[in-house]
């Protein structure tokens, strides 16, 4: 499992020019979900993101989780996050978990992280329009595989 993390003043996602899923200050995390991914790598992508220390404390230092911070999350399904394009132009998505895998294990994240900070998403297959305002900016790549 693949996240893209990035800390926002707010994030939106908008289908059909309907506002689907809208944040304050908090996360906007892009997810990919592998052909191999389960249970575990759901555990492993919600504990670092409800742990990630990205926002500022009183001293200026980002020592705070989301949690401190009273921020919310933006959830975006993303399979192209497992796209390959090592070898050609035309990026290849055979490690991208099908639909009838992936959603599932998208909608156990969803749960998950709602356990502990508030959720908003995007509607997984569908087309969307993402817009956010970074804070920082700051980004961070986690990966449940530990490749980065």
């Amino acid at each position: 499992m693949r996240a893209v993390v990035q800390r926002v003043e707010s994030a939106s996602v908008t289908i059909d020019g309907r506002v689907n899923g809208k944040i304050g200050k908090g996360f906007m995390v892009l997810i990919g979900i592998d052909e191999n991914d389960t249970d575990k790598d759901i555990d492993y992508i919600c504990d670092k993101l409800t742990g990630l220390r990205i926002f500022e404390d009183e001293a200026g230092k980002m020592n705070r989780s989301i949690i401190d911070a009273g921020g919310e999350i933006l959830l975006v399904s993303q399979f192209t996050l497992y796209g390959d394009a090592r070898h050609g132009k035309r990026p290849s998505f055979i490690r991208a978990a099908r639909p009838e895998k992936a959603i599932p294990l998208y909608e156990k994240a969803i749960a998950k992280l709602g356990e502990k900070v508030h959720v908003e998403t995007g509607i997984f297959g569908a087309e969307m329009k993402v817009q956010l305002i970074n804070d920082g900016p700051v980004t961070i790549l986690l990966d449940s595989e530990r490749t980065f």
